[in-house]
């Protein structure tokens, strides 16, 4: 009689690379999940004006110039911003999911669990504040705390409460320069608030822009950006225009103390030029175009203005 033949089961090449390959790409999306949470393109500006900060309160020269303690200057307060940008989603990740821009994100998605990202915006912030103490000092890491508690728990509740909430919002934002400053030299001067005011206030026409750009996707989330009545306008003319003008004078100012030449001021009055001719237009037009070309040119204004201040110092 005839023996059955044995099959044998087993996996084949094919199917075991396919399974890693599918592991891979389901842990390399998961690492771009958690990369967006700390919101990159938030921190290559926050590292352009902590690295101003730090640069214009250092020596110049470049044997003395401290590179490792700017390193670890960038890296801290980068960690400190991970954090925050992380809990901020993980705050706001339920009115995230109502609106177009942002429903995409990793938590407003359910591509990662809230629990996961809350640990993790809370390791990130906590072991930059720890870093920049001990790596740095306490002047700059206190100010990496307060800029993380100011924006999580004054600002982030505010967006639902008043148009206001841009005015406090700007304060934690405009904290990079000092960061910096206060690394480089453990103190803060007048020249260091000058960094701060002109950074507060640019963030007005680069808010208002935003905003008008996804006024609806702000007004079906519940959130507070702009004024839902009929001075909606009136405030965003206000908000646009005012500060801009200030602006204007705040980046004068190295010229007038001495601190930048000729040079330099006829560069910052070039490109104030450009940033209020595209506000006045946003403001004369409120359309989307218009408030996008705005929101490019803020983008073009601020790294722009800080690389001048460097370049161009005396």
């Amino acid at each position: 009689m005839a023996s059955k033949p044995i099959l044998i089961i087993a996996n084949s090449p094919t199917s075991s690379a396919r399974a890693a390959e599918a592991l891979t790409i389901r842990s390399r999306g998961k690492l771009v999940d958690y990369w967006a949470l700390t919101k990159p393109e938030i921190n290559f500006l926050i590292a352009v004006a902590t690295f101003t900060g730090f640069y214009l309160a250092s020596p110049t020269q470049f044997q003395t110039f401290p590179y490792m303690l700017l390193l670890h200057t960038l890296l801290g307060t980068l960690l400190v911003a991970s954090g925050t940008g992380t809990l901020n989603q993980y705050v706001e990740r339920r009115l995230d999911a109502r609106m177009r821009r942002t429903a995409r994100r990793p938590l407003a998605a359910g591509r990662i669990r809230p629990a996961s990202a809350l640990w993790f915006g809370i390791a990130l912030s906590t072991a930059g504040a720890a870093y920049l103490a001990v790596a740095v000092n306490a002047l700059a890491s206190m100010l990496a705390l307060l800029t993380l508690v100011t924006y999580l728990f004054l600002y982030t509740p505010l967006k639902r409460k008043t148009p206001l909430c841009t005015a406090v919002g700007a304060f934690p934002g405009a904290m990079p320069p000092l960061i910096g400053w206060a690394a480089a030299s453990g103190r803060l001067s007048f020249e260091s608030w000058e960094l701060y005011a002109a950074l507060y206030l640019w963030q007005f026409p680069h808010f208002m822009a935003i905003a008008w750009m996804y006024r609806e996707d702000y007004d079906r989330a519940g959130y507070l950006v702009l004024p839902h009545d009929e001075h909606r306008i009136r405030f965003v003319t206000l908000q646009t225009r005012f500060p801009l003008l200030a602006l204007v004078a705040v980046s004068l100012v190295p010229t007038l103390l001495g601190e930048a030449g000729p040079l330099y001021l006829v560069g910052a009055l070039l490109l104030n030029g450009g940033f209020l001719y595209y506000g006045t237009q946003f403001v004369m037009n409120r359309s989307s175009v218009a408030a996008r070309r705005l929101l490019f040119a803020s983008i073009i204004y601020l790294p722009s203005l800080f690389m001048m201040m460097i370049l161009l110092r005396r």
